[in-house]
C-alpha cells in the first residue's frame, strides 16, 4: 500500500552477507508494511462532526430544564448548556441561532447568579443589535445584573448609577415596550437606594457637626430625588444645619414647611418643638 507524497516511509536493508530464509523474509515484511501503514495513519487527521445549529440549541435548551433531586430540588447543568449554545457562536456563526445563543448564554449566566459573566453578554447583545426584537429584554436584564450586586446604603453605590444609566436608555429606546414598564418600577427602587445613601452621608455629616457639608447633601435628596419618602426627614435636617449656621430665619421656614405638609411625621413633631422653642 503506497503513502501519499511527504509521508513517512521505511526502507529495510539487509547487509549483503546475511541470508534470510523465507519465514524470516515474511516477518521482515510484515514490520515494513506494519511501520508504513503505522506512519500513514500518523498523518491522518481525525475531525469530530459538529451537529447542526438546531440540534445544538435543542441540546442547550434540555440541559436548562435540568433535573430534579430526589423529585424536588432542581439540578441545571448550566455550564454545559453554555458549551451547546458557545458551540453554535464558533461554528455557525451566521445562522438564526447565533443571536439567539448569545442571550441563552447570558440567561443561563444569570440563572447561576454568574452576574458579571450574563451582563458582558446583554450588554455586547444590546450594543450590536439595537434593532432586535429582544434589545429591550438585553437591557433590561443588563440593569437586573447591576441591581443584582448592590451593596448595602452605607456602601459605594455604582452599581446603582449603572443599573439606572441601563434602565435610561432601555425606556428612551423603547417607551412602549412592556420591559419598560417593569424598568420604569425598578428606576423607582434605584432612585430610592441613592436617595437613601445620600441622606446617610448627610446623616454621617450632622452628627460630626459638619454642618455645611451635611446641608450640601440634604439639598441634594431634595432636589436630586424629591417625593421618594425622604423630604420630611432631609427638610427638617437641613433646618437643623441652617440654625446651627446662625441662619435662624430660613431653618423656621423649613420648620414650617414640615409641619404643614408633614404632620403625621416624627420631622413635623421635632419641627414643632423647635419652632416653640424659637418662640
Amino acid at each position: 500500500m503506497a503513502c501519499a507524497p511527504g509521508d513517512p516511509t521505511v526502507s529495510l536493508i539487509a547487509p549483503s552477507r546475511i541470508r534470510t530464509n523465507r519465514p524470516a523474509r515474511a516477518l521482515l515484511l510484515a514490520a515494513a508494511t506494519s511501520l508504513v501503514l503505522a506512519g500513514c495513519a500518523s498523518d491522518t487527521a481525525v475531525f469530530e462532526e459538529i451537529p447542526p445549529a438546531e440540534e445544538l440549541y435543542a441540546d442547550g435548551l434540555e440541559i436548562l430544564k435540568g433535573r430534579k433531586i430526589l423529585g424536588i430540588f432542581p439540578n441545571v447543568n448550566y455550564d454545559a448548556a453554555i458549551e451547546k449554545f458557545q458551540a453554535i457562536i464558533d461554528n455557525y456563526p451566521y445562522s438564526e441561532y447565533e443571536e439567539r445563543a448569545q442571550l441563552k448564554i447570558a440567561d443561563a449566566y444569570f440563572e447561576d447568579d454568574r452576574f458579571e459573566e450574563a451582563l458582558s453578554y446583554y450588554q455586547d447583545f444590546a450594543d450590536l443589535h439595537p434593532q432586535h426584537p429582544k434589545n429591550a429584554y438585553a437591557l433590561l436584564r443588563a440593569a437586573q445584573c447591576h441591581y443584582n450586586q448592590i451593596e448595602s446604603v452605607d456602601r459605594d453605590q455604582s452599581a446603582t448609577f449603572e443599573a439606572t444609566t441601563a434602565l435610561e436608555k432601555l425606556i428612551r429606546n423603547h417607551p412602549y415596550a412592556p420591559e419598560t414598564r417593569e424598568g420604569e418600577e425598578m428606576m423607582v427602587a434605584l432612585r430610592t437606594r441613592l436617595a437613601q445613601n445620600m441622606l446617610h452621608i448627610a446623616d454621617f455629616y450632622l452628627d460630626r457637626t459638619h454642618w455645611q457639608s451635611a446641608a450640601t447633601r440634604y439639598r441634594r435628596v431634595l432636589d436630586e430625588y424629591p417625593g421618594l419618602g425622604m423630604d420630611a426627614k432631609a427638610l427638617y435636617r437641613l433646618g437643623v444645619c441652617l440654625e446651627n449656621m446662625r441662619r435662624e430665619d430660613e431653618a423656621l421656614r423649613l420648620y414650617h414647611v414640615v409641619v404643614e405638609n408633614y404632620a403625621e411625621t416624627s420631622s413635623a413633631r421635632r419641627a414643632r418643638a423647635r419652632i416653640a422653642r424659637a418662640d
